[in-house]
């Protein structure tokens, strides 16, 4: 088998917040933006990079979820505990540098008893972005 990632999934709580985090702090390019309000679908991947991508959805959209799932929901990305991604670049320290005064900062760059030096950010809508050294 052939299997690749594609498309992994972050829900968001304001587009124009993420766009800013994804777009304009993390250089990521926007691929797909399409709705309207607070109920838009925003695809975003590494520039160079269209074989990956992350969608920025709402999360209360599936007309399925129940409304004490959609609390649950909310409850969960403000605490930080829904979403959250594991990032790579070559030097995280830099990374961090860059980042730290513009973004809630969760962990300083660590080296992991795992055999990885990273650090972790929260996104506007409360995702965890890990962000590790290549």
């Amino acid at each position: 088998m052939d299997i690749t990632i594609h498309t992994v999934f972050l829900p968001h709580s304001d587009p124009e917040e993420s766009l800013a985090f994804y777009r304009d702090l993390l250089g990521f390019e926007v691929r797909n933006d399409v709705g309207s309000g607070r109920m838009r679908w925003i695809t975003v991947g590494p520039p160079g990079r269209p074989e990956t991508s992350i969608l920025l959805a709402p999360p209360d959209a599936d007309p399925g979820i129940t409304e004490a799932e959609r609390r649950t929901i909310a409850e969960m990305m403000a605490k930080g505990t829904y979403g959250w991604i594991v990032l790579a670049v070559s030097d995280v320290d830099r990374v961090f540098d860059a980042l730290q005064s513009r973004a809630e900062v969760v962990q300083e760059p660590t080296d992991q008893p795992y055999g990885v030096r990273d650090c972790a950010f929260r996104d506007p809508a409360g995702n965890l972005v890990r962000i590790q050294q290549r």
